[in-house]
């Protein structure tokens, strides 16, 4: 078959295709993070699933670099490449709501914040990340952790099936009845095994919450911290919350003279009925006196967005994760000793609870194998200026070498830096091995290996 050229591309693509000669070329190249700066040879904008088979074939037959981008916040930067081409999703964000069967289909490029507002007015949602601006396709493909997942188990644990375009131009279904084993890959195997079109997700009744920020005094970290490993163990499912620490931003809500300081923060997000909201916190008011809080009832989509401010594009990045079974004494220790020394007012640690409804799966009955931890520890490196690089990168790893020793050998690889390559076998622990089979039936020769890397 003769190569495919860029002007073959153009005529074939209903989306632009963007090269260095565009003036929007900058544009079209950037990512979130602005640690990564790399000049692909063309971005398709794709715009719809036979722009991404398109893409996909223009990049095997020339044999050049494939990256997939949905959001564009990997931390590694595995949505672009040098002299490679980019499918770039983030144009195709339609979401299809069906309130009757409480389904959602949505396309590969939309971000949280796309699904939230479509599936609000039905009074409908799914385990989403953190932040609204995540992509829809990223999170759930590493698993999908996020404030319901102890309800409703991972966005992984809601997909119903997806439409994938393979390394050799097919647009494949996957689901439990059509190519079970690549879906059975996609729940948490990343990127590796194709371009994922759509999504079908089942939803549950999720409308307004009981939640926000509280904030508590740095030196009360340990106190806060132990309610909380405590409190988690057995609390109601439908109680997401998770301890950060935090500089204080300038926020109305946070006494003028306060803000730039180190706290420790608990953000909560209760989806049972909003009057037993207090109640369901009051263990985390028990710890510790409340410096400050935002915490109320509101729509769901507010919380999931609340932080989107302080990650906003242009931000260097630099992140570290392991999971952790039990948060002891000496675990607790090292997060007090370190997380109070923030670079950065956008830097943060966060522990996400991942038992409840996580646990029923079983760990080999999707990719995402850790599901013995209950809680996914992220340090999240996260400034504006370059300058501050080598200072900001010593906090995350030293941070992270003192964590390290008291958690499991993997981490979520949602959250892994481009220097973790090394660690894909043990974030998929007894998973690995049948990773590899799917990888060697649907991507043989490795086209899709920007990412968390399985070899095939």
């Amino acid at each position: 078959m003769s190569k495919l050229t860029i002007d073959q591309l153009r005529e074939r693509v209903h989306g632009v295709v963007v090269t260095a000669d565009d003036s929007s070329y900058d544009e079209a190249r950037s990512v979130h993070n602005a640690m990564i700066d790399k000049r692909p040879k063309a971005v398709v904008q794709c715009a719809n699933a036979g722009d991404v088979i398109a893409t996909v074939d223009f990049a095997r037959e020339n044999g050049l670099d494939l990256a997939v981008r949905g959001g564009k916040h990997s931390v590694p930067g595995f949505g672009t490449t040098d002299g490679g081409v980019v499918a770039d999703l983030s144009s195709m964000r339609g979401v299809r709501v069906d309130p009757v069967r409480r389904t959602a289909r949505v396309e590969g490029g939309a971000t949280w914040g796309d699904f939230n507002a479509a599936t609000y007015p039905f009074g409908l949602a799914t385990t989403g990340g953190i932040v609204s601006t995540t992509g829809v396709g990223g999170l759930t493909l590493g698993g999908g952790i996020g404030y319901l997942a102890r309800g409703l188990g991972l966005s992984c644990d809601n997909l119903i099936s997806a439409d994938v375009v393979t390394a050799d131009g097919s647009l494949r279904v996957a689901s439990e009845d059509e190519n079970p084993d690549l879906f059975w890959a996609l729940r948490g195997g990343g990127g590796n095994f194709g371009a994922v079109t759509s999504f079908e997700f089942k939803l549950s009744p999720v409308k307004d919450i009981y939640g926000g920020p509280m904030l508590f005094e740095a030196d009360r970290a340990d106190d806060v911290l132990r309610a909380f490993a405590e409190y988690m163990k057995d609390a109601p499912e439908q109680l997401g919350a998770f301890p950060a620490f935090q500089l204080a931003p300038p926020l109305p809500f946070i006494p003028a003279d306060r803000h730039g300081d180190p706290f420790i923060l608990i953000v909560a997000c209760w989806a049972g009925p909003l009057e037993e909201g207090p109640q369901a916190l009051k263990p985390f008011r028990d710890a510790a006196p409340v410096v400050a809080e935002a915490v109320g009832p509101m729509p769901y989509p507010a919380l999931n967005s609340a932080f989107d401010g302080l990650v906003g594009p242009g931000l260097q990045h630099y992140w570290k994760a392991n999971f952790v079974e039990n948060l002891t004494d000496d675990a607790i220790a090292a997060h007090v000793a370190h997380g109070p020394k923030l670079p950065a007012l956008n830097s943060t640690m966060h522990i996400y609870p991942i038992n409840g409804a996580c646990h029923r799966v079983a760990p080999e009955d999707t990719a995402f194998a850790y599901r013995n931890a209950s809680f996914a520890t992220v340090i999240a490196g996260m400034w504006p200026d370059p300058a501050d690089n080598d200072k900001a990168i010593k906090w995350v790893r030293d941070y992270y070498q003192a964590t390290a020793p008291h958690s499991e050998d993997g981490g979520y690889v949602n959250f892994m830096s481009d220097d973790d390559k090394d660690r894909v076998r043990v974030n998929y622990k007894g998973n690995y091995e049948r990773l590899v089979r799917a990888k060697r039936a649907f991507d043989p020769d490795n086209l899709f290996h920007l990412n968390q890397n399985i070899k095939p």
